[in-house]
């Protein structure tokens, strides 16, 4: 066996190990990321519940994976207070809780409705904020706990036509490292995974290059686990995109050259609107 052969075994021993036998609650876990992060922590020993507001889907998913599934509205404190309390009565204490759920619609802000944008921003970043809250307090009461927030390199990036979703997932970061910075001393950490474009219904439509590509829903869910193993304020997903952390820094003009080069300035523009029909009809966006 090669040196990074043993390497890469070692590492995904200590993952495995830093997940095993503990509770993971997921949220928007019906489909996607969140179903693919199931998988893998069930596949590192570690025990999951879903929560979806979609109750047909994650009753189908929970099912296909062998474990408990339920509905979750996550704007709302009170559905995310009877989730937690249910996973704790199903499966047990919930270790580590995955903010998981959010939409992205595309297009100009001009043509957004208002209906449209406050459902953005209430699923993306204020649902992130009820179930920080809500399991951060079982958690401090334990003296043990983690929050794994999905955001976005959205969060990073300003991209024409990804206006509400860029202001809402760069309030998940801030959010996020905030968060941990107050409650790490009480032994609970919260940390963010960033994903870059990723194989999801989010980018249905979407015209990506070799510039700009996505990514398996399998690369974001070993970043989240590799982050429950060894806790991290920020992480992105493939890790090959950290620079965008140093992006806010970057000139605006070159930032809009970059824009133009990778075709970012008109890709969340122009959507395929059949290709993504399914998508804009589940989250509301006609």
């Amino acid at each position: 066996m090669s040196f990074f052969s043993r390497r890469a075994d070692e590492r995904l021993a200590r993952i495995r190990g830093g997940v095993a036998g503990k509770v993971v609650a997921i949220t928007g876990g019906a489909r996607g990321i969140g179903f693919e992060i199931a998988g893998q922590v069930l596949a590192a020993g570690g025990r999951v519940a879903l929560g979806d507001i979609d109750v047909d889907a994650v009753a189908k998913a929970a099912a296909d994976l062998g474990v408990e599934g339920m509905a979750l509205d996550v704007t709302d404190s009170a559905s995310f207070d009877s989730f937690l309390d249910t996973v704790e009565e199903r499966v047990g204490p919930v270790d580590v809780l995955i903010n998981n759920a959010g939409i992205m619609p595309v297009g100009s802000i001009l043509d957004y409705d208002e209906a449209l944008i406050r459902r953005t921003v209430e699923i993306d970043l204020v649902g992130v904020i009820l179930g920080t809250r809500a399991a951060g307090r079982r958690m401090v009461a334990r003296g043990h706990g983690q929050i794994v927030n999905i955001a976005s390199v959205a969060g990073r990036l300003a991209a024409p036509g990804l206006s509400v979703y860029n202001a809402a997932k760069s309030g998940v970061i801030e959010f996020s490292e905030t968060a941990d910075a107050e409650l790490m001393g009480r032994g609970v950490r919260v940390s963010t995974v960033m994903p870059s474009f990723t194989d999801t219904g989010l980018i249905d439509g979407l015209q990506t290059n070799m510039l700009v590509r996505s990514v398996g829903t399998d690369v974001v869910a070993r970043e989240v686990l590799a982050t429950i193993a060894t806790p991290r304020v920020r992480v992105t997903a493939p890790r090959s995109f950290g620079w965008v952390d140093a992006n806010p820094a970057v000139p605006v003009g070159l930032k809009r050259r970059l824009s133009r080069l990778t075709k970012t300035d008109t890709m969340f523009l122009n959507a395929d609107r059949t290709a993504r029909a399914d998508y804009d009809a589940r989250i509301g966006q006609s």
